[in-house]
């Protein structure tokens, strides 16, 4: 009886992870931007079918739920719309469940990439640092963590 319990237990909170992934569309972006005006917030681009993304997430597990003085996003950007469920097991694994988290919903990539960025051509990993002021900052490939962990405490000097 307890193993049927624990198995529903775990299927419903899988089911209500999956369901907190957003969809990134049109309009996303702006919704991104004014929802955390006014805040440091760092925001990565990921895939999965991008190797270095899933080496690193791990990282960003252990970085973002520990870190003060930013608010994180992750948004898996997949050329091709993934599986929310596949997207909810690899952040869940990455120790990013608790993360807001976007995924691509726009078969046409390029028109939310170019939302974000017009000179973005999709490349992953990405993450943009989007500073009190509003200015923001793109890193190509993977993050130095030291580099953002000095950003976030930039940000939050007096």
């Amino acid at each position: 009886m307890s193993i049927r319990l624990a198995i529903l237990l775990s299927l419903v909170a899988f089911t209500a992870l999956a369901a907190d992934l957003q969809p990134f569309e049109r309009g996303s972006w702006e919704e991104l931007r004014l929802k955390h005006a006014g805040r440091p917030t760092v925001i990565h681009f990921w895939g999965l079918t991008c190797g270095p993304c899933l080496v690193e997430l791990p990282e960003w597990g252990r970085f973002a739920p520990a870190t003060k003085g930013a608010e994180f996003v992750m948004v898996a950007a997949d050329p091709v719309p993934e599986e929310p469920a596949d997207l909810a097991t690899t952040l869940t694994k990455a120790g990013l469940s608790g993360i807001e988290s976007w995924s691509f919903a726009d078969r046409f990539a390029q028109r939310l990439q170019y939302e974000i960025d017009p000179r973005w051509r999709g490349e992953l990993p990405m993450t943009i640092l989007i500073g009190r002021d509003g200015s923001s900052r793109s890193i190509l490939g993977t993050v130095d963590f030291g580099e953002l962990r000095g950003w976030i405490e930039q940000q939050n000097a007096p």
